[in-house]
């Protein structure tokens, strides 16, 4: 069965039973075939300790984990040292400075929306996994998310940490239920998902251009009640793509493909960890108004 998820698409390292997705490795004498030799040759042979991931070339859990643990470490710290830089300007030269940093801070939310979008849409079609590419998309992700969640914090007080613990706590059980073998995908839920993500994206378009030309946001105001309804609606459309990208993780794991693949992996994972964050911080938005 093809890779589910609409970030992979049919990369056959996502496949299942597709087999080996990268080239052949090329063994030293340790982990390759036995040669034809004396008895105290072979059994020097198979004494050797077992070829690893790192050895052969494929990819493990621990390289999907360091990528990933780099890419959402990068973007929290990034993160948070926006979001702390105008309260220290505050602090050391008065109110008047920190407003002129919250402007510089607008601009800064642009850039990293630009790039965050052009970064992520090049990681998304790019057969291999690129570390500098997917760190770069983790900087500028890091800009746009810092920006936004300086203007929520200013607004809402505290929602910042209510939003990072909500956001750790789904994904926390949604690892655990995984590991458990609780949460799996099915083909139908999959197509019920794929139509439900094209109906919010087409309510988004339609609500930005509303925003845009009337003012009007269906998501807040007298439209509460149906950002309440989207909200919930998103968060689980996002746990459920996050399940998707935890079977691709395995799969490609299963296939033996390239190490280079746990980069692709991680920027699947932490577009969908983002999407998550951000959904539950417009929900706790709505909840506070």
């Amino acid at each position: 069965m093809a890779g589910k998820n609409i970030l992979f698409g049919k990369d056959p390292a996502f496949r299942e039973g597709g087999g080996q997705y990268a080239p052949a490795p090329q063994y030293n004498q340790a982990f390759g075939q036995p040669q034809q030799g004396s008895p105290e040759q072979l059994n020097q042979m198979f004494m050797q300790p077992a070829a690893t991931g790192h050895d052969t070339g494929r990819v493990s859990y621990r390289d999907i984990m360091n990528a990933l643990t780099a890419t959402l470490g990068t973007i929290m710290l990034i993160a948070a040292v926006v979001m702390a830089i105008p309260a220290v300007v505050g602090a050391v030269a008065g109110e008047d400075a920190e407003m002129a940093v919250r402007g510089l801070l607008f601009i800064a939310t642009i850039i990293g929306l630009i790039g965050s979008l052009i970064f992520g849409i090049w990681g998304s079609f790019k057969r291999r996994g690129s570390a500098p590419l997917t760190m770069a998309y983790a900087v500028f992700e890091g800009l746009l998310l810092g920006g936004i969640s300086s203007t929520f914090e200013m607004i809402y007080p505290g929602i910042v940490f209510q939003a990072v613990l909500a956001t750790l706590a789904v994904v926390a059980s949604i690892l655990v239920l995984f590991r458990m073998g609780k949460l799996r995908s099915s083909p139908k839920l999959t197509k019920i998902f794929f139509v439900a993500l094209g109906a919010y994206m087409i309510f988004s378009l339609v609500n930005l251009a509303l925003i845009i030309f009337t003012q009007t946001n269906l998501r807040y105001g007298d439209f509460s009640w149906l950002g309440l309804a989207v909200g919930a609606f998103a968060v689980l459309l996002a746990s459920y793509s996050l399940v998707l990208d935890l079977e691709a993780a395995q799969i490609a794991v299963n296939n033996g493909a390239e190490r280079s693949i746990a980069w692709r992996v991680a920027l699947g994972l932490a577009l969908t960890v983002v999407w998550m964050y951000m959904e539950i911080l417009r929900l706790l938005s709505i909840l506070r108004d």
